[in-house]
């Protein structure tokens, strides 16, 4: 009897009717929709109020003046980020090296580029590649990996090879090297 009364009750009160939900169809369409909307609004605002140079100027007025005069001393009188015109750029060949690690052998791949004063320095350096060559090997075989691998190493390696190719010329030419590939392995 009591199951005829429970049978009675569930006719009687009616089922509860399923929430009408979204087709996931539509509500990946809206997500999508959003998020390139979102991505586009950025894209124009990064673009057009971003890039302008009037920000840049504005910066700039406002600098402290002790600001200002340091940076009109460091473009003068700057090593690596002269205010002077580029000068001619001589290129060596790469150079593959064992490094100077005791336990383990690891190779540099490096390639430089030579900036110099004017294109007679450029001429005097290509009378004198295999010793410009050799002066570089010794350098490189003489660091380690560690050394090499931080940016101060390779700034430090920048300024030797710098240093003792001028030590090559009669009159010192060459401003900088620059690193167009640097590999470890």
């Amino acid at each position: 009897m009591a199951d005829a009364a429970a049978a009675a009750a569930d006719e009687k009160s009616p089922a509860p009717a399923p929430a009408p939900a979204l087709p996931i169809k539509l509500l990946i369409i809206v997500v999508v929709a959003a998020l390139v909307a979102g991505l586009g609004g950025a894209f124009v605002v990064v673009k057009f109020l971003g890039g302008s140079s009037k920000g840049a100027d504005s910066v700039e007025e406002h600098k402290p003046e002790v600001a200002a005069k340091a940076d009109a001393q460091s473009e003068a009188g700057g090593k690596h980020g002269s205010a002077a015109a580029p000068g001619a750029m001589f290129d060596l060949e790469p150079f593959i090296v064992n490094l100077a690690d005791s336990p383990e052998i690891r190779y540099l791949k490096l390639t430089v580029k030579l900036e110099v004063e004017n294109e007679a320095v450029a001429a005097e350096l290509s009378s004198r590649v295999p010793q410009v060559r050799d002066t570089v090997l010794v350098l490189l075989s003489s660091k380690d990996s560690n050394t090499v691998r931080t940016t101060q190493g390779k700034f430090q390696l920048r300024d030797e090879i710098t240093q003792r190719v001028n030590g090559l010329l009669p009159k010192p030419g060459v401003r900088s090297a620059y690193f167009t590939d640097f590999v470890i392995q």
